[in-house]
């Protein structure tokens, strides 16, 4: 089993933030973000997941796979507990392992994605899913890719070019397929209500003009999970990172200084 690739910044030992990605992104996603982090006194921690960035594939590349892997990053980094912050897919494999992992959980930091038993496939998504997927994105080139994403946001070519990462090669690209064949959203029903049983704080960032994880995603979690506060950045979408990483890093540390989560328990 592979190590995962990663990103860091600031001294381990102070309180560790985990940083999730998701499709198709890396942790090049955080690199504006982590050093506010340092800055504010973290030790800030941004894996590749397993056949994305600079990581190398571990097949299958399932759902569950990826949530074990996370584990074991987890663990050889010796992180004990850890602000969880996740989007997108890093969500659905982060907060999954955060439910099973209550004891190492400090807080959470939630941007569009999803986790709910009754959820739905965007049409990109579904189309992966079904016997087309191979066909899909074995036709993806890295012009077109940087294409797709430049016109879902402020995803210029150099951070296109770190994404395509996850289909540059057949492994990879069966990986994804493997990824999001094993998503089936009715997995999530024994995790029904375990998020607000965590009882951390939690925060939501949201894109306001998200087309695949909407903003009434956002709200059913502020609805679930008690006491949560949700920012909706205004002028972004799904890529909210990638759109506003100063606005996003803005509101997770005004958020982190107030709500001091180590003293959460």
């Amino acid at each position: 089993m592979p190590d995962l690739h990663h990103r860091e910044a600031g001294t381990p030992g102070d309180p560790a933030v985990l940083l999730v990605h998701g499709f198709p992104e890396s942790s090049h996603m955080w690199r504006e973000i982590l050093p506010p982090l340092a800055a504010a006194g973290y030790h800030a921690i941004a894996p590749d997941l397993a056949g994305f960035g600079d990581s190398e594939p571990d097949p299958p590349g399932t759902w569950e796979r990826q949530v074990e892997a996370l584990e074991r990053f987890r663990t050889a980094q010796g992180l004990e507990r850890v602000i969880l912050v996740v989007h997108d897919w890093g969500g659905l494999i982060g907060l999954r392992w955060a439910c099973d992992h209550p004891d190492a959980v400090e807080a959470l930091v939630i941007s569009d994605t999803g986790f709910f038993p009754d959820g739905k496939w965007h049409d990109l998504a579904a189309a992966m899913r079904s016997e087309q997927g191979e066909a899909l994105v074995d036709a993806m080139t890295e012009e077109g890719f940087a294409a797709m994403l430049g016109s879902l946001g402020a995803i210029g070519p150099d951070d296109a070019r770190e994404y395509f990462k996850a289909l540059a090669d057949e492994p990879r690209r069966r990986g994804l397929l493997e990824l999001y064949r094993s998503g089936d959203f009715e997995k999530l029903v024994p995790y029904d209500g375990k998020l607000a049983e965590l009882g951390v704080p939690t925060l939501l960032v949201w894109g306001a003009d998200d087309a695949f994880a909407p903003l009434a995603s956002a709200h059913r979690f502020e609805r679930e999970i008690p006491g949560s506060e949700l920012v909706v950045l205004e002028g972004t979408g799904h890529f909210v990172l990638d759109d506003a990483p100063d606005r996003y890093a803005e509101a997770l540390l005004r958020w982190l200084t107030r709500v001091r989560p180590g003293t959460a328990r």
